[in-house]
């Protein structure tokens, strides 16, 4: 069921009973790329996975990756009714769950943070640049296979061709300047002077081949964080709860 939250700004898709847990998706897919996972997850909980600002039917919000986070601040208190929540990022919704955590430190009990970190190294800031720069001038299709390339490793596209065209249909979907505006923000982010900041535990999930967020990124956050632990997912790239749904749900049910 889709409700809109945070004053009609933010839209999302509600399913089970339980305590509430969010699910943030990243920059370069949309919420169904949790399509596998919610059934198990919304069994013990009250499953709440929206359109980030500027995404589906979410109004954007400008202001940078802050006001993106406050936005989905307000949404996470409208849709928690009062309770704390357990908020899972992917990639770029794991960036914004980060900034919602510093920024608004009572909203959650715990947060998983998939494939993400605090700060991109200057290659990876480059890559950003780059990708705003192209579809700046090109437009998404431009990027497509691009962005393709850091969601998931060529093997896992070669033998999932209606996965990867089902992927590509959404990205290209993604509003050009959104997907701009957020590459810029990222490319110019840093969150490590504030991570001490994040009291609550912290769960921080990496795909082994991750190119878009590689691994010693999310060994720099789990050291940092006050509260964490670090697992490794075998085998996965950017987005392991599409690639691995199993691996991915028995990875956070201890947590959970």
């Amino acid at each position: 069921m889709d409700r809109l939250f945070a004053n009609d700004t933010v839209n999302a898709a509600i399913s089970g009973e339980g305590k509430p847990l969010f699910l943030f998706h990243s920059l370069l897919s949309d919420r169904a790329s949790f399509a596998s996972i919610e059934p198990e997850l919304m069994c013990a909980h009250r499953v709440i996975v929206p359109e980030l600002p500027g995404f589906g039917g979410s109004k954007a919000v400008a202001g940078g990756l802050a006001a993106v986070a406050d936005r989905m601040a307000e949404a996470v208190r409208d849709a928690a009714e009062g309770q704390k929540a357990i908020v899972l990022g992917n990639g770029y919704g794991g960036f914004v769950a980060l900034q919602m955590a510093i920024r608004h430190p009572e909203l959650a009990s715990k947060l998983i943070l998939a494939d993400c970190g605090a700060a991109f190294s200057a290659q990876g800031r480059e890559a950003f640049r780059n990708m705003a720069a192209a579809a700046k001038a090109k437009g998404l299709a431009a990027i497509t296979e691009v962005a393709m390339r850091r969601l998931f490793a060529a093997d896992f596209q070669a033998t999932h061709p209606d996965l990867m065209r089902d992927r590509r249909e959404a990205f290209l979907k993604t509003d050009t300047e959104v997907l701009q505006a957020a590459c810029g923000q990222l490319a110019e982010l840093d969150l490590r002077p504030e991570l001490s900041k994040v009291r609550m535990p912290v769960l921080v999930l990496v795909g082994e081949h991750d190119e878009a967020t590689p691994p010693p990124m999310s060994h720099e956050l789990a050291a940092l964080l006050p509260d964490a632990r670090l697992k490794i997912l075998s085998g996965c790239a950017h987005v392991p709860q599409l690639q691995a749904p199993r691996a991915f749900l028995d990875a956070i049910a201890d947590f959970l």
